[in-house]
């Protein structure tokens, strides 16, 4: 008989910070943020590319929104990013825990060990995805309390994958986990890409929330593309936000707040 060692996955984090949600559902709640490295994603709009690969290193904050961070050595123990977590969660300061990135489900695995552990803090489980793997949230889905899942509009993002969304967000309804849609808008979105959203959302339930986020362009030394990405005029951004409310009862713009009030 061959004696299997069990091995205990190891996460690969960009960093875990307390700061207030910027966008979305939870907009100005308090957050403890994990957000994990890699992406197989490349949207031209990305403010976070610098999480598209695995560092040698990550940054833990030792105070819950003092920016005191110690630098570790990736890849993470989970009993380490627990403790972590744990030193985090001050008594009454956060709504809930942010799994973010990168793509967080692409750390599927690691979750499945992960969460069931860090759900003793009593926090609620939120996920911050880029809606496409459809497959991995079903494994987590009992683990999670609310998603926030994007929708790539194809003019904006330059990816495509609206089977993918379709799909996932089916999932996410069926699970009655609390569930909304977030899409970057830019000067280059095609309205009826938002058309064909409210229909994919409304196929689902028109009662899911949907949220237009107006793109913040970036610096130069950050964008992904020479192109760059400017922000819609207000014209169309009232226009599309009507456009969708034909099909979806909850439209809202907001901008990306956290970017306003310096909490990146």
């Amino acid at each position: 008989m061959t004696n299997k060692t069990a091995i205990t996955p190891n996460a690969r984090l960009i960093e875990v910070f307390s700061a207030i949600q910027g966008e979305g559902l939870n907009v100005g709640t308090r957050q403890i943020f994990i957000r994990f490295a890699m992406c197989d994603l490349r949207c031209h709009f990305c403010d976070s590319s610098h999480t598209w690969d695995i560092p040698h290193n990550c940054r833990i904050e030792r105070s819950p929104g003092l920016r005191d961070f110690e630098i570790h050595p990736n890849p993470v123990s989970l009993p380490m990013l627990l403790e972590w977590v744990e030193r985090q969660n001050l008594s009454g300061l956060h709504d809930s825990i942010s799994l973010t990135g990168g793509e967080p489900l692409l750390h599927t695995q690691f979750l499945l060990e992960f969460l069931p552990q860090v759900g003793a803090t009593g926090l609620p489980i939120y996920l911050e995805t880029g809606g496409h793997r459809p497959e991995q949230l079903a494994m987590i889905l009992p683990y999670l309390d609310s998603v926030g899942m994007d929708f790539k509009l194809p003019s904006t993002s330059g990816e495509s994958r609206w089977q993918e969304h379709a799909k996932f967000l089916q999932l996410c309804y069926d699970s009655h986990v609390e569930i909304f849609v977030k899409i970057i808008i830019s000067q280059t979105t095609d309205s009826t890409e938002l058309e064909r959203s409210a229909l994919l959302v409304a196929d689902v339930s028109p009662t899911i929330p949907v949220f237009l986020q107006p793109v913040t362009p970036l610096e130069k030394p950050f964008a992904f593309t020479e192109i760059p990405v400017l922000a819609p005029s207000p014209h169309q951004v009232l226009n599309w936000q009507a456009l969708m409310k034909k099909y979806i009862k909850q439209v809202r713009v907001v901008p990306q707040t956290h970017k306003m009030l310096n909490q990146l």
